[in-house]
């Protein structure tokens, strides 16, 4: 807060206006577009104006028809420049007075002020003031309203001119004064023809505008009671107008009302809120997994599994009856992963190109609803506390990429390394342990087979060796068969708990994959949305805040 404070006090114009347009960028898409584009007109107003001569002051006198603005035009300069009218509209284009007008020439061709008039006899204090006399707000012609209103914008210090009849006209109050609130410094209000009036009148017609001007947040403006007829107030107001121009900062203090007012339409345009969550990191874990369940990796964890048994089996089971295992398909190849997933992990995938699609089951109906849930709370939770203008654009972000979800999952599966070209150690040693075995057990049995031919043909059989009662024949034969079994079932316990540590580290590598696809393409877009949020809040605070040597 204490920073905060401090930026606010020294904020310089250059540093606001570059967070106006910061803020305009930021709120592009997401905000009211009329104020992001106000916000960077003004912007585009403030750099084309200070590249203009800032030793002048331009001063519009704007009034209603018949309020004498064109008389106290005239009145200012010494002249009879401006047109007197009582009844009807007679100032159709504004005009310019110039006090010393020398290099004042690309200023007035940016404000589109043709008629341009030299003031003769200038006196030193006013030099440098260009005084442009307005059409009427009011005016019957829509061109003349249209005139008034795009020079309000550009002009650097604002006189109205109100007459003691139609001071408290709603249309000047509601359509200039209020909305130039924030242009305070910028401001100065007059009462003219106050010789009409007796001095009491004067005094309450003074007083009353007075609170009107506070109902409109102008309280504290000048505000001067003058006649352009007889003079009264003309002194004070000349010298008033002489301070403005001799202190050359009216063009910067009307830059940083106009500042001022774009930021505070952006801050009403994104409404209020409590705050965004501090991150977005402990919304992962929901959200992937759901994600993992859409993406089908229960189904690769068993098939994980499955596929470390079934090739356990192949490795080293009892080579007479493995082969019956050949004949079963491996569950990962049948998903098409065994091939990627080692692909992936020894980085051929680059030279070959992209890791091409699974045959995973497609996502079910519940699997799909789950999914879209969990992202919708996701982004729920996000946009909690931000204002509805924001929560909108967070929603949006996180459903930005849903057509890439699909194919973005099924890549990280396919993509992950899953161990299955890893051949054990124990599997070569106890395959080899079983060829051993079933090499006993064949030579039994070939052993026996030969004392049978020669029981057959009669022939003397050999003196048989024994192993204790058992001949070794029958020995071998039938020790190497249940040898074998037992090994194979040995095996199959070892080949169930690998299964079983194989699919749990291809659980966590599944996790993994599938919480990046969900940072990559959900919480990451969340996190920019939240983030442009915070930026935008500082930047409108920025261009909000006031350096105490700009104000008046």
């Amino acid at each position: 807060m204490v920073k905060l404070l401090r930026r606010k006090e020294s904020a310089s114009l250059d540093d606001r206006l570059d967070a106006l347009a910061r803020a305009a960028d930021l709120a592009d898409g997401r905000l009211d577009e009329d104020a992001v584009a106000g916000a960077r007109s003004v912007v585009t107003r403030a750099g084309v104006r200070r590249g203009l001569s800032v030793g002048h002051t331009v001063v519009a006198l704007a009034g209603a028809t018949g309020s004498g603005k064109s008389s106290l035009f005239n009145a200012l300069s010494g002249t009879d420049l401006a047109t007197v009218g009582v009844t009807r509209p007679t100032t159709s284009t504004a005009q310019a007075a110039l006090w010393e007008g020398e290099g004042a020439a690309p200023l007035l061709d940016w404000l589109r002020v043709p008629r341009r008039h030299e003031v003769p006899h200038v006196e030193s204090e006013a030099a440098g003031l260009i005084l442009l006399d307005l059409p009427d707000h009011d005016s019957i012609e829509p061109s003349h309203r249209v005139e008034v209103d795009r020079l309000v914008e550009m002009v650097d210090l604002l006189v109205w001119v109100l007459d003691p009849q139609k001071y408290a006209d709603a249309a000047v109050h509601d359509r200039y004064l209020r909305p130039l609130s924030g242009h305070r410094d910028v401001t100065v209000v007059v009462l003219n023809q106050v010789d009409r009036l007796s001095r009491d009148a004067a005094r309450r017609c003074l007083d009353d505008l007075r609170r009107l001007l506070g109902e409109d947040g102008l309280g504290g403006v000048p505000l001067l009671g003058v006649s352009a007829r007889t003079g009264e107030g003309m002194r004070e107001l000349g010298a008033l107008l002489a301070a403005r121009v001799t202190d050359r900062r009216s063009w910067a203090a009307r830059l940083a009302a106009d500042v001022g007012t774009a930021a505070a339409r952006l801050d009403t345009a994104s409404g209020t809120g409590s705050g965004p969550r501090e991150n977005v990191e402990g919304l992962a874990g929901p959200l992937t997994a759901a994600l993992s369940e859409a993406a089908g990796v229960p189904v690769v964890v068993r098939a994980v599994a499955t596929s470390h048994r079934h090739r356990s089996i192949v490795a080293t089971g009892w080579p007479p009856t493995r082969w019956l295992r050949r004949l079963r398909p491996d569950p990962l190849r049948r998903l098409r992963l065994a091939v990627q997933a080692e692909t992936a992990r020894t980085g051929t995938a680059q030279a070959g190109g992209l890791v091409g699609r699974t045959s995973m089951p497609v996502a079910s109906t519940v699997q799909r609803s789950r999914m879209d849930t969990a992202i919708r709370r996701t982004a729920d939770a996000a946009a909690e506390g931000l204002p509805e203008p924001w929560a909108t654009a967070v929603r949006r972000a996180a459903r930005a990429h849903g057509d890439e979800l699909e194919d973005g999952l099924d890549r990280a599966i396919a993509a992950t390394s899953l161990g299955s070209a890893r051949r054990p150690v124990w599997w070569r040693v106890v395959g080899a342990a079983q060829w051993l075995v079933f090499a006993v057990t064949l030579a039994g049995g070939l052993w026996l087979l030969g004392l049978a031919a020669l029981d057959y043909l009669r022939l003397p059989r050999p003196d048989l060796p024994t192993a204790g009662e058992v001949p070794w024949p029958t020995a071998l034969l039938v020790g190497g068969a249940l040898l074998g079994l037992l090994i194979a079932g040995l095996s199959r316990l070892a080949a169930w708990a690998g299964g079983r540590r194989r699919a749990r580290r291809a659980e966590r590598a599944l996790r993994a994959n599938v919480d990046q696809v969900a940072r990559d393409l959900v919480l990451d877009p969340i996190g920019d949305e939240v983030t442009r949020y915070r930026d935008f809040t500082e930047a409108v605070a920025c261009a909000r805040s006031e350096n105490r040597n700009e104000k008046r």
